[in-house]
């Protein structure tokens, strides 16, 4: 609830309060992982609290041809290639370096199958973070201005190494999705949740590779459990109950560092709209 209404928000305080549109897209690539009617509860929730987009939702499951029509431009410039390196080998690779992957870190591509598959099958597509095989790592620099969390940096070749595009099972992946979508749809400024934030500098680069403009970026405070870590179905977070909206978004405006307010639904909204235009001045 809070990265929708910090977005929701975001949009309306937009142009001086003119306003922009706000987008819903459903991002259900992964369809292993995405609970049946899940896509309709949420957007029932937002309309319980009035955020309603401004365009159908989009499905990104009904986008594929998008995905595989932007990964072939990727592979005609040498930019996208097959790997068939699996997790256990990846981590064997990087152990053979003296390398130990964090606990929750990434597990960086050690850059294995750049030159070829050798002989083996391709369990995914990758994205050539530089721009050839022999180039150097500086194209991998990825500076860029969050406007809550201040200036940004990312090596994405030391930090994250060439990355997955698409999984041998089908599924395409989130940075390649959301780069496709965000030009398709024309999106301007993406307001998500912090915990996306590393994300930004991979779909930077994507977005240079297949010459689509960089949106401005915004990533909302999350919400944490008392063990620190951000609450989610995955650690057994309670639904959200929208059956008082203000009940909901009160406590999502106060993530957000917005004044508490009694309603109605309209007024606090309202209230919020003017208070984000304060603290994040959209169209300056």
């Amino acid at each position: 609830m809070v990265a929708a209404l910090a977005s929701w928000l975001d949009a309306r305080a937009w142009n001086n309060g003119f306003g922009g549109r706000w987008l819903v897209r459903i991002e259900d690539l992964d369809t292993t992982r995405c609970q049946d009617g899940a896509a309709d509860t949420m957007l029932r929730q937002l309309h319980d609290c009035t955020l309603v987009p401004d365009e159908p939702p989009v499905y990104q499951t009904q986008r594929r041809d998008r995905y595989a029509q932007a990964l072939a431009q990727l592979a005609r410039v040498d930019r996208a290639y097959p790997c068939g390196c699996s997790r256990k080998d990846i981590e064997t690779a990087l152990l053979a370096q003296g390398i130990a992957r964090p606990r929750h870190g990434e597990r960086i591509y050690p850059g294995t199958c750049r030159d070829g598959l050798r002989g083996k099958p391709a369990l995914s597509r990758r994205f050539r973070v530089t721009e050839s095989a022999c180039a150097d790592d500086s194209g991998a620099q990825v500076r860029w201005a969050d406007r809550c969390l201040g200036p940004m940096e990312q090596d994405v070749a030391t930090e994250v190494g060439d990355f997955v595009l698409q999984r041998a099972d089908g599924p395409f992946a989130y940075q390649l999705a959301v780069v496709v979508d965000d030009a398709a749809q024309q999106v301007s400024h993406v307001v998500r949740g912090a915990d996306l934030a590393d994300n930004t500098a991979r779909q930077v680069l994507l977005q240079r590779a297949l010459g689509l403009p960089t949106p401005r970026y915004l990533h909302t405070p999350l919400v944490l459990g008392n063990d620190g870590q951000k609450l989610s179905k995955q650690n057994d977070a309670q639904a959200v109950d929208t059956r008082q909206p203000l009940a909901a978004l009160g406590p999502a405006a106060a993530v957000l560092g917005l004044p508490t307010h009694g309603g109605p639904v309209g007024e606090a909204l309202a209230c919020w709209v003017a208070a984000w235009r304060d603290l994040y001045n959209p169209g300056q």
